[in-house]
């Protein structure tokens, strides 16, 4: 159970001894002066406001039997009616001592673990990926790491757009006149093909439709439309893989799962909406018609599942997805990591889901939408000439800009080293940049803050954990033991116990509520205090009480501990020397 967990724990006896019906909430939160107590409860003033008795009274009654609590060290009502909490100093230290002696930081995996599904990254087949991929790619990956460390069964999907009308219209141009099939092509090469397909496709009526007939052949299994298609996907998501692995990403390709996996539900989907009586014929097309979606003149929208010419569209493969995920991978919770203008289209798959009875009613969906990176001002990030920026270069430009940040701090790194250093500085800032933002907002990306060594950065975190491993490296001759304890006599000491301690309560509730920059929030909150803590309390000086100067290296322990377990959740690697 963390502190949080037990703290509510008391609290809501305390209400019940106070006669507070359970339906009002304790509301425990941080106290913002910790001079007057760790922890602050406000319930009992709302509780008060609600029932129309005498808040302070009503404190005081619960105050009273907190105190009595071996946790707390003391509860005090205060005007208008909130409630103040120390924690218990011999409490504190024995809770410490326990993430000490943790390699997790005293995080047991869960008991009861449930098997997520999460869906996330899916860049397009023959165009390179580029930076509106970063955010579904990065966030996803972060909570899935964060699941999979809380203990469960995390399953990753990289629903790859693998399927549909641009694959048409590629086969249709490889294998005209003007283009010789090539047995290698590279990606840049299919990149190409795709402009001058989608070109043509748009101004030429007969290679529209021959493209159109492609994709129902394709889509059909015929062999040779199979074979070219094959090589396709292969050249672009061996490229893929290769920016997976440079930004430190966990998705390999075991975890491909296309649209083009579900072509053989997709007829079934189908018969399974006729057999709900949820299809109608409408111009010729196959449609459901959801009654609480309207469209511009106010009528039932319509979701296409199967086109006039036996085409199956997105919605159908998603359908199909969520079926399979369901029954296939018996996913207890389906996680979509997805850009926030497919809400609607998430909603209505969700919606015809249920109408059909297509998964079992227990099934957790979360749709875990984001905004968009933005330039200076407030446009999509693009270059400047309006062209969609490759993730690769933008990659490469973080490193140089990392290498030219290292040279001015006068690094004197080997050079394996020094590689190692530029590469972590890259790339923990750029994903970093993305995951300390709110995902459900937009944000604007800026190289100089993302990059730079002071505020809410990678740099900074980095920064601070070299710095711990540089104390390590000077402490060597202090031999410090499982049996020594803390020894908390510094205001500053206290408040980095308390912070350590919050860390369990912190991954709760970016599991709850898929956020890490809530994680983020957190480790640049321990980052700066222990940069306080290092500056206001020696540890190194021969002049410190040995069993003081061990409580402050097993300090340093678990902090260091804890960076380096919270930037793994968030992808970022750490060096120990920069």
């Amino acid at each position: 159970m963390t502190l949080l967990q037990h703290l509510n724990s008391l609290v809501t006896s305390a209400f019940q001894q106070s006669d507070i019906p359970e339906t009002y909430p304790t509301l425990i939160s941080l106290s913002q002066r910790p001079e007057f107590g760790d922890y602050q409860v406000n319930g009992a003033m709302q509780a008060a406001k609600a029932l129309k008795i005498n808040p302070i009274a009503l404190a005081e009654k619960v105050a009273a039997y907190l105190s009595k609590q071996p946790t707390i060290q003391s509860a005090q009502a205060c005007k208008p009616g909130f409630i103040n909490i120390f924690i218990e100093d011999q409490w504190l230290t024995e809770k410490l001592n326990n993430l000490y002696l943790s390699s997790r930081c005293g995080i047991k995996k869960a008991s009861s673990p449930k098997t997520i599904v999460i869906d996330y990254s899916h860049p397009n087949i023959a165009k390179e990926m580029a930076v509106h991929h970063l955010r579904s790619t990065v966030i996803g990956d972060s909570i899935a790491r964060l699941l999979f460390f809380l203990g469960h069964n995390v399953i990753r999907q990289n629903h790859i757009g693998d399927w549909g009308t641009q694959f048409g219209m590629l086969i249709a141009l490889l294998e005209s006149d003007e283009y010789d099939y090539i047995e290698t092509p590279k990606l840049s090469d299919l990149e190409n093909f795709y402009k001058a397909a989608k070109k043509r496709f748009d101004q030429d009526t007969d290679f529209a439709k021959k493209a159109s007939s492609y994709v129902v052949k394709l889509q059909s299994n015929d062999p040779y439309f199979i074979k070219i298609w094959k090589k396709i996907v292969h050249i672009s998501m061996e490229q893929n893989q290769q920016i997976y692995h440079r930004l430190n990403i966990s998705l390999t390709a075991a975890d491909v799962y296309g649209e083009s996996a579900y072509n053989d539900l997709l007829p079934m989907i189908i018969k399974l909406l006729v057999k709900k009586e949820l299809l109608t014929q409408h111009n010729g097309a196959k449609v459901v018609f959801l009654e609480h979606f309207k469209n511009k003149e106010n009528e039932p929208m319509g979701v296409i599942l199967q086109k006039s010419d036996g085409g199956y569209l997105y919605s159908t493969t998603d359908l199909a997805a969520l079926y399979y995920r369901a029954h296939n991978l018996d996913a207890t919770e389906i996680i979509y990591c997805v850009d926030a203008r497919q809400t609607q289209h998430l909603e209505q798959i969700f919606s015809i889901a249920a109408l059909a009875n297509f998964i079992p009613k227990d099934i957790v969906l979360k749709h875990y939408e984001f905004g968009m990176m933005l330039d200076a001002t407030g446009k999509p990030f693009k270059t400047r000439s309006g062209k969609t920026i490759k993730l690769s270069d933008l990659l490469d430009e973080a490193e140089l800009r990392s290498t030219n940040i290292l040279a001015e701090r006068h690094s004197d790194l080997e050079e394996a080293d020094r590689v190692k250093v530029i590469n972590a500085l890259a790339i923990g800032a750029i994903k970093y940049a993305d995951l300390s933002k709110n995902r459900s907002s937009n944000y604007v990306f800026n190289w100089d803050s993302m990059l730079s060594f002071e505020g809410n950065t990678a740099p900074y975190l980095l920064y601070a954990y070299t710095r711990i491993q540089s104390i390590f490296r000077k402490s060597k001759h202090i031999t410090v033991q499982d049996t020594d304890k803390f020894s908390l006599k510094e205001t500053i000491e206290r408040k980095m116990s308390l912070i350590l301690i919050r860390f369990h309560d912190v991954l709760n509730k970016v599991e709850k509520e898929g956020k890490p920059h809530l994680l983020c929030s957190y480790l640049y909150e321990l980052a700066s205090h222990f940069m306080s803590f290092y500056e206001s309390c020696p540890i190194l000086n021969t002049n410190i009480d040995p069993e003081q100067q061990k409580s402050r290296l097993m300090l340093c322990d678990i902090t260091a501990k804890t960076l380096k377990i919270g930037l793994d959740l968030l992808g970022i690697q750490t060096v120990d020397r920069m």
